[in-house]
């Protein structure tokens, strides 16, 4: 068995969200090309905001900016932001549906009294509100936002916090994520970590991260 795969030996276990837990990018899509409407800009395709998401909403805003303008201003980079935020937080759960295997997983973390932290660079207020939508919120210990501490994803300030708050080593904590910003911020903090093959990495093959392992559903942590 890979050792990666031994649950038993983690107490402390740290997921993203977007594109690891959730397919929130159609929401995302919708929120982004309202806010557009508004702003008297062009919409953009789902594809796009799908390659785009996944290091929080000033990130995405800038993306957009940089397509449209073919620079990045960060005037209208946070113009756009500060629009988008307010659409976005009343369009949260809209089309946005969890993952097969996710339910199975925490689920199954639950019966092994694991500590469950959900990371992610998604906004604070955000993530708890969609998870709350989603009936996911009581599930975790601890949301920590992109915006909860100084650093968000790749650094590992968010990782490091959750297992200092929780009392827990770098061996018997698991980061589980989508994209480079999660295998870079669990390397940055000793940990090891799992990804998704379905999620969000901003358009790159998640190989190319060099990730200690992927696998295409966490039903397959269950079955190890």
């Amino acid at each position: 068995m890979n050792p990666l795969f031994d649950i038993s030996q983690r107490q402390l276990i740290l997921f993203d969200l977007d594109g690891t837990l959730v397919d929130s990018a159609r929401d995302l899509y919708r929120a982004m090309n309202l806010t557009l409407k508004d702003l008297g800009r062009p919409t953009v395709t789902e594809q796009q905001v799908r390659v785009w998401v996944g290091k929080g909403a000033a990130q995405l805003c800038g993306c957009v900016i940089q397509y449209q303008d073919q620079k990045l201003d960060p005037a209208q980079q946070q113009i756009l932001l500060q629009h988008f935020l307010p659409v976005y937080q009343h369009n949260l759960c809209v089309e946005t549906t969890i993952y097969e295997g996710v339910l199975d997983f925490l689920e199954y973390c639950k019966t092994q009294n694991k500590t469950l932290v959900c990371v992610t660079n998604k906004p604070y207020q955000a993530a708890v509100e969609l998870l709350r939508q989603l009936n996911l919120l009581e599930r975790f210990a601890l949301v920590l936002g992109g915006d909860s501490l100084t650093h968000r994803k790749p650094h590992p300030e968010p990782l490091l916090h959750a297992m200092q708050y929780f009392g827990q080593s770098a061996a018997q904590t698991l980061m589980i994520g989508d994209s480079r910003n999660d295998v870079e911020a669990a390397r940055a903090a000793g940990i090891d970590c799992i990804v998704l093959s379905y999620g969000y990495n901003h358009g790159e093959d998640i190989q190319l991260c060099q990730p200690q392992w992927v696998i295409d559903s966490l039903q397959q942590l269950i079955s190890a």
